[in-house]
Protein backbone atom coordinates (compact mmCIF):
# COMPACT_ATOMS: atom_id res chain seq x y z
CA UNK A 1 0.00 0.00 0.00
CA UNK A 2 2.81 2.41 0.91
CA UNK A 3 4.66 1.52 -2.29
CA UNK A 4 1.56 2.29 -4.32
CA UNK A 5 1.18 5.68 -2.67
CA UNK A 6 4.85 6.33 -3.22
CA UNK A 7 4.56 5.50 -6.90
CA UNK A 8 1.58 7.81 -7.22
CA UNK A 9 3.56 10.53 -5.48
CA UNK A 10 6.46 9.86 -7.80
CA UNK A 11 4.14 10.16 -10.78
CA UNK A 12 2.75 13.41 -9.42
CA UNK A 13 6.24 14.79 -8.96
CA UNK A 14 7.06 13.66 -12.47
CA UNK A 15 4.12 15.58 -13.82
CA UNK A 16 5.14 18.66 -11.88
CA UNK A 17 8.71 18.31 -13.04
CA UNK A 18 7.75 19.18 -16.56
CA UNK A 19 6.43 22.53 -15.34
CA UNK A 20 8.91 23.15 -12.53
CA UNK A 21 11.61 25.79 -12.67
CA UNK A 22 14.18 23.14 -11.84
CA UNK A 23 12.90 19.76 -13.25
CA UNK A 24 16.02 17.91 -12.11
CA UNK A 25 15.45 18.92 -8.49
CA UNK A 26 11.82 17.76 -8.66
CA UNK A 27 12.85 14.34 -9.99
CA UNK A 28 15.46 13.94 -7.26
CA UNK A 29 12.84 14.80 -4.61
CA UNK A 30 10.44 12.22 -6.00
CA UNK A 31 13.16 9.55 -6.02
CA UNK A 32 14.05 10.38 -2.44
CA UNK A 33 10.35 10.06 -1.41
CA UNK A 34 10.05 6.66 -3.09
CA UNK A 35 13.20 5.42 -1.35
CA UNK A 36 11.94 6.58 2.06
CA UNK A 37 8.54 4.88 1.50
CA UNK A 38 10.19 1.59 0.66
CA UNK A 39 12.38 1.90 3.71
CA UNK A 40 9.30 2.49 5.89
CA UNK A 41 7.66 -0.67 4.54
CA UNK A 42 10.78 -2.73 5.25
CA UNK A 43 11.00 -1.39 8.80
CA UNK A 44 7.30 -2.14 9.41
CA UNK A 45 7.64 -5.76 8.25
CA UNK A 46 10.75 -6.25 10.36
CA UNK A 47 8.97 -4.86 13.42
CA UNK A 48 6.01 -7.20 13.03
CA UNK A 49 8.32 -10.19 12.67
CA UNK A 50 10.37 -9.14 15.68
CA UNK A 51 7.55 -8.31 18.10
CA UNK A 52 4.71 -10.63 17.03
CA UNK A 53 6.21 -13.74 15.44
CA UNK A 54 3.75 -16.16 17.07
CA UNK A 55 0.68 -14.33 15.82
CA UNK A 56 2.07 -14.00 12.33
CA UNK A 57 3.04 -17.65 12.06
CA UNK A 58 0.14 -19.18 13.99
CA UNK A 59 -2.72 -17.54 12.10
CA UNK A 60 -2.28 -19.50 8.85
CA UNK A 61 -1.85 -22.77 10.79
CA UNK A 62 -5.02 -22.12 12.80
CA UNK A 63 -6.97 -21.48 9.63
CA UNK A 64 -5.65 -24.69 8.07
CA UNK A 65 -6.43 -26.69 11.23
CA UNK A 66 -10.01 -25.43 11.34
CA UNK A 67 -10.49 -26.36 7.71
CA UNK A 68 -9.31 -29.93 8.30
CA UNK A 69 -11.26 -30.65 11.53
CA UNK A 70 -13.64 -33.59 10.95
CA UNK A 71 -17.36 -32.92 11.23
CA UNK A 72 -19.52 -34.76 13.76
CA UNK A 73 -20.85 -37.05 11.02
CA UNK A 74 -17.28 -37.86 9.99
CA UNK A 75 -16.44 -38.74 13.60
CA UNK A 76 -19.50 -40.98 13.78
CA UNK A 77 -18.48 -42.70 10.56
CA UNK A 78 -14.97 -43.32 11.89
CA UNK A 79 -16.16 -45.17 15.01
CA UNK A 80 -18.93 -46.99 13.16
CA UNK A 81 -16.52 -48.34 10.57
CA UNK A 82 -13.83 -49.20 13.11
CA UNK A 83 -16.27 -51.20 15.25
CA UNK A 84 -17.06 -53.47 12.31
CA UNK A 85 -13.42 -53.69 11.21
CA UNK A 86 -12.16 -54.56 14.71
CA UNK A 87 -14.90 -56.71 16.21
CA UNK A 88 -16.79 -58.50 13.41
CA UNK A 89 -15.43 -61.56 11.61
CA UNK A 90 -17.01 -64.03 9.22
CA UNK A 91 -19.54 -66.42 10.67
CA UNK A 92 -20.69 -64.12 13.47
CA UNK A 93 -24.17 -63.29 14.71
CA UNK A 94 -24.29 -59.51 15.11
CA UNK A 95 -26.67 -57.18 16.94
CA UNK A 96 -27.26 -53.96 15.00
CA UNK A 97 -28.01 -50.82 16.99
CA UNK A 98 -30.22 -47.86 16.17
CA UNK A 99 -29.36 -44.21 15.64
CA UNK A 100 -27.20 -41.90 13.56
CA UNK A 101 -23.90 -43.43 14.74
CA UNK A 102 -25.05 -47.07 14.58
CA UNK A 103 -26.22 -46.47 11.01
CA UNK A 104 -22.58 -46.10 9.93
CA UNK A 105 -21.75 -49.50 11.46
CA UNK A 106 -24.64 -51.03 9.53
CA UNK A 107 -23.38 -49.31 6.39
CA UNK A 108 -19.89 -50.71 6.90
CA UNK A 109 -21.19 -54.23 7.51
CA UNK A 110 -23.11 -54.05 4.24
CA UNK A 111 -20.00 -52.88 2.38
CA UNK A 112 -17.84 -55.71 3.68
CA UNK A 113 -20.47 -58.32 2.92
CA UNK A 114 -20.88 -56.98 -0.62
CA UNK A 115 -17.12 -57.00 -1.22
CA UNK A 116 -16.81 -60.56 0.11
CA UNK A 117 -14.48 -59.53 2.92
CA UNK A 118 -17.07 -60.86 5.37
CA UNK A 119 -19.16 -63.98 4.86
CA UNK A 120 -21.83 -65.99 6.67
CA UNK A 121 -22.94 -63.04 8.78
CA UNK A 122 -26.42 -62.94 10.25
CA UNK A 123 -27.73 -59.93 12.14
CA UNK A 124 -30.47 -58.93 14.56
CA UNK A 125 -31.75 -55.35 14.14
CA UNK A 126 -32.94 -53.32 17.13
CA UNK A 127 -35.58 -51.24 15.35
CA UNK A 128 -37.71 -51.02 12.25
CA UNK A 129 -35.40 -48.29 10.91
CA UNK A 130 -32.32 -50.48 11.29
CA UNK A 131 -34.14 -53.46 9.78
CA UNK A 132 -35.02 -51.43 6.70
CA UNK A 133 -31.46 -50.14 6.29
CA UNK A 134 -30.00 -53.64 6.67
CA UNK A 135 -32.42 -55.09 4.12
CA UNK A 136 -31.49 -52.38 1.61
CA UNK A 137 -27.81 -53.32 2.06
CA UNK A 138 -28.46 -57.03 1.65
CA UNK A 139 -27.52 -57.98 5.22
CA UNK A 140 -29.10 -61.33 6.22
CA UNK A 141 -31.38 -60.87 9.24
CA UNK A 142 -32.74 -63.03 12.01
CA UNK A 143 -34.36 -62.56 15.42
CA UNK A 144 -33.70 -63.60 19.00
CA UNK A 145 -36.45 -66.20 18.57
CA UNK A 146 -33.99 -68.12 16.39
CA UNK A 147 -30.74 -67.22 18.16
CA UNK A 148 -30.78 -66.28 21.84
CA UNK A 149 -27.04 -65.63 21.94
CA UNK A 150 -25.04 -63.21 19.78
CA UNK A 151 -21.30 -62.83 19.26
CA UNK A 152 -21.28 -59.05 19.32
CA UNK A 153 -23.64 -56.08 19.37
CA UNK A 154 -22.66 -52.59 18.19
CA UNK A 155 -24.60 -49.44 19.07
CA UNK A 156 -24.28 -45.78 19.94
CA UNK A 157 -25.10 -44.05 23.23
CA UNK A 158 -26.47 -40.72 24.38
CA UNK A 159 -24.20 -40.50 27.45
CA UNK A 160 -21.19 -42.48 28.69
CA UNK A 161 -19.88 -42.06 32.25
CA UNK A 162 -16.34 -42.92 33.47
CA UNK A 163 -17.49 -46.43 34.48
CA UNK A 164 -18.88 -46.99 30.96
CA UNK A 165 -22.47 -46.94 32.19
CA UNK A 166 -24.77 -45.51 29.55
CA UNK A 167 -27.92 -43.58 28.86
CA UNK A 168 -29.55 -44.82 25.66
CA UNK A 169 -32.91 -44.53 24.00
CA UNK A 170 -32.89 -41.04 22.56
CA UNK A 171 -34.02 -42.66 19.32
CA UNK A 172 -36.84 -44.53 21.05
CA UNK A 173 -35.48 -48.06 20.57
CA UNK A 174 -34.26 -48.68 24.14
CA UNK A 175 -36.25 -51.87 24.82
CA UNK A 176 -35.18 -53.71 21.68
CA UNK A 177 -31.64 -52.40 22.03
CA UNK A 178 -31.36 -53.74 25.56
CA UNK A 179 -32.92 -57.10 24.66
CA UNK A 180 -30.38 -57.58 21.85
CA UNK A 181 -27.32 -56.15 23.57
CA UNK A 182 -27.76 -57.97 26.86
CA UNK A 183 -27.42 -61.34 25.10
CA UNK A 184 -24.26 -60.42 23.16
CA UNK A 185 -20.90 -61.80 24.26
CA UNK A 186 -19.44 -58.35 23.52
CA UNK A 187 -21.27 -55.03 23.52
CA UNK A 188 -19.29 -52.37 21.64
CA UNK A 189 -20.39 -48.77 22.10
CA UNK A 190 -19.52 -46.19 19.44
CA UNK A 191 -19.61 -42.46 20.20
CA UNK A 192 -17.98 -39.15 19.47
CA UNK A 193 -16.31 -37.39 22.37
CA UNK A 194 -19.31 -35.11 22.98
CA UNK A 195 -21.14 -38.07 24.54
CA UNK A 196 -18.64 -38.49 27.39
CA UNK A 197 -19.72 -37.14 30.77
CA UNK A 198 -18.60 -37.11 34.39
CA UNK A 199 -21.98 -38.45 35.58
CA UNK A 200 -25.23 -39.53 33.96
CA UNK A 201 -28.26 -37.28 34.02
CA UNK A 202 -27.96 -33.58 33.22
CA UNK A 203 -26.44 -34.02 29.78
CA UNK A 204 -29.30 -36.04 28.30
CA UNK A 205 -32.81 -36.96 29.52
CA UNK A 206 -33.19 -40.60 30.57
CA UNK A 207 -35.97 -42.28 28.55
CA UNK A 208 -38.37 -44.72 30.19
CA UNK A 209 -40.70 -46.88 28.09
CA UNK A 210 -44.12 -47.30 29.70
CA UNK A 211 -47.43 -48.90 28.78
CA UNK A 212 -50.12 -46.61 27.32
CA UNK A 213 -52.63 -48.00 29.85
CA UNK A 214 -53.01 -45.44 32.66
CA UNK A 215 -49.78 -43.79 31.56
CA UNK A 216 -50.38 -40.65 33.62
CA UNK A 217 -50.59 -42.79 36.75
CA UNK A 218 -47.32 -44.49 35.82
CA UNK A 219 -45.64 -41.15 35.24
CA UNK A 220 -46.61 -40.03 38.77
CA UNK A 221 -45.33 -43.29 40.28
CA UNK A 222 -42.02 -42.94 38.43
CA UNK A 223 -41.56 -39.36 39.59
CA UNK A 224 -42.12 -40.43 43.21
CA UNK A 225 -39.52 -43.23 43.28
CA UNK A 226 -36.99 -42.73 46.12
CA UNK A 227 -34.02 -42.40 43.75
CA UNK A 228 -35.85 -39.89 41.56
CA UNK A 229 -38.27 -37.88 43.74
CA UNK A 230 -37.48 -34.18 43.61
CA UNK A 231 -34.48 -34.81 41.38
CA UNK A 232 -36.01 -35.00 37.92
CA UNK A 233 -39.00 -33.92 35.89
CA UNK A 234 -40.82 -36.71 33.99
CA UNK A 235 -41.92 -35.46 30.55
CA UNK A 236 -44.13 -37.48 28.21
CA UNK A 237 -42.50 -37.62 24.76
CA UNK A 238 -44.75 -36.16 22.05
CA UNK A 239 -44.70 -36.58 18.28
CA UNK A 240 -42.01 -38.86 16.88
CA UNK A 241 -40.49 -41.50 19.13
CA UNK A 242 -37.15 -41.19 17.33
CA UNK A 243 -36.12 -38.01 19.14
CA UNK A 244 -36.85 -36.35 22.49
CA UNK A 245 -37.84 -32.99 21.05
CA UNK A 246 -41.61 -32.29 20.94
CA UNK A 247 -42.65 -32.40 17.29
CA UNK A 248 -46.34 -33.28 17.62
CA UNK A 249 -49.36 -33.18 19.91
CA UNK A 250 -49.91 -36.89 20.46
CA UNK A 251 -47.79 -39.22 22.64
CA UNK A 252 -44.84 -40.73 20.81
CA UNK A 253 -45.33 -44.45 20.13
CA UNK A 254 -42.42 -46.88 20.02
CA UNK A 255 -42.01 -49.84 17.66
CA UNK A 256 -43.54 -51.89 20.48
CA UNK A 257 -46.67 -49.72 20.74
CA UNK A 258 -45.62 -48.11 24.05
CA UNK A 259 -45.10 -44.53 25.25
CA UNK A 260 -41.84 -42.89 26.39
CA UNK A 261 -41.30 -40.65 29.41
CA UNK A 262 -38.09 -38.61 29.40
CA UNK A 263 -36.63 -37.95 32.86
CA UNK A 264 -35.02 -34.50 32.82
CA UNK A 265 -32.30 -34.00 35.44
CA UNK A 266 -30.66 -30.71 36.35
CA UNK A 267 -27.95 -32.34 38.47
CA UNK A 268 -25.97 -35.59 38.14
CA UNK A 269 -27.82 -38.73 39.21
CA UNK A 270 -26.56 -39.71 42.64
CA UNK A 271 -27.12 -43.45 42.27
CA UNK A 272 -27.85 -44.56 38.71
CA UNK A 273 -27.90 -48.32 39.51
CA UNK A 274 -30.48 -47.73 42.26
CA UNK A 275 -32.62 -45.59 39.94
CA UNK A 276 -32.39 -48.27 37.26
CA UNK A 277 -33.50 -51.02 39.63
CA UNK A 278 -36.40 -49.00 41.05
CA UNK A 279 -37.64 -48.21 37.55
CA UNK A 280 -37.40 -51.86 36.54
CA UNK A 281 -39.46 -52.88 39.58
CA UNK A 282 -42.25 -50.41 38.79
CA UNK A 283 -45.44 -51.91 37.38
CA UNK A 284 -46.29 -50.09 34.16
CA UNK A 285 -42.64 -49.52 33.25
CA UNK A 286 -41.54 -51.72 30.36
CA UNK A 287 -37.86 -50.74 30.53
CA UNK A 288 -35.55 -47.76 30.94
CA UNK A 289 -32.59 -46.12 29.22
CA UNK A 290 -29.98 -46.93 31.87
CA UNK A 291 -27.52 -49.51 30.53
CA UNK A 292 -25.56 -50.37 33.66
CA UNK A 293 -22.56 -52.72 33.58
CA UNK A 294 -23.23 -53.94 30.04
CA UNK A 295 -20.41 -52.32 28.07
CA UNK A 296 -17.39 -54.28 26.84
CA UNK A 297 -15.64 -51.38 25.12
CA UNK A 298 -16.30 -47.83 23.97
CA UNK A 299 -14.77 -46.57 20.74
CA UNK A 300 -14.49 -42.77 20.93
CA UNK A 301 -13.84 -40.43 18.03
CA UNK A 302 -12.35 -37.04 18.81
CA UNK A 303 -10.64 -34.20 16.99
CA UNK A 304 -7.26 -35.76 17.73
CA UNK A 305 -8.15 -39.30 16.67
CA UNK A 306 -9.82 -42.48 17.90
CA UNK A 307 -9.40 -44.00 21.37
CA UNK A 308 -10.84 -47.11 23.01
CA UNK A 309 -11.91 -47.59 26.63
CA UNK A 310 -12.58 -51.07 27.95
CA UNK A 311 -14.50 -52.21 31.01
Amino acid sequence: LLDTKACLSFASFGALATRAANPLLAVRSASRLLYMSRLAVALLVASVRAFAPAAVRAAPKAVRAAATMPSQDELKQQVGYQAIDDYVTSGMKVGLGTGSTAAFAVERLGQKLKSGELKDIIAVPTSVRTKEQAEELGIPLTTLDEFSRLDVAIDGADEVDPDLNLVKGGGGALLREKMVEIVADKFIVIVDESKLCDALGPGFPVPVEITPFCHEHTIRVVGALPALAGKCKPVLRLGSSSNNQPDGDEPAVTDNGNYIVDLVFEKPIEDAPAAAQQLKDTVGVVDHGFFIGMTTAVIIAGQTGISVKTA
